[in-house]
């Protein structure tokens, strides 16, 4: 994964796929659930993430099957995704720690003084 900061939909994805192969719809519910429903992820952008993702060797196919019909196809983590999710996990407590830092060096206003 290149250096730039990840957006959040492909963080989801990640981090949904972090305890096992998931099929797309399944993703997207698990984007859903993981960002308190901000993130409603579509179709269109699941896969187009997830063929990117594939190219850069962090998610993998890991089987089809149809179900009432229907054709599944799952996705899993590599050991590279793995180690880009950590990475950005990382980034991202750093930055939460150097915002929670300066939100404690906030100068405390003053009180106001009320005249009667």
């Amino acid at each position: 994964m290149a250096t730039q900061d990840m957006r959040e939909p492909t963080f989801l994805i990640l981090a949904a796929l972090a305890n096992g192969k998931k099929h797309g719809y399944a993703l997207i519910g698990e984007a859903d659930e993981l960002s308190g429903g901000r993130v409603k992820l579509k179709v269109g952008t699941l896969y187009a993430a997830l063929d990117r993702l594939q190219a850069e060797g962090a998610v993998a196919s890991a089987g089809e099957e149809v179900v009432d019909g229907r054709h599944r196809r799952y996705y899993e983590l590599t050991d590279h995704g793995v180690a880009v999710l950590g990475d950005e996990v990382a980034r991202m407590e750093q930055n939460l720690e150097q915002a929670k830092a300066r939100l404690r060096m906030r100068p405390v206003p003053p009180v106001a003084v009320r005249l009667s």
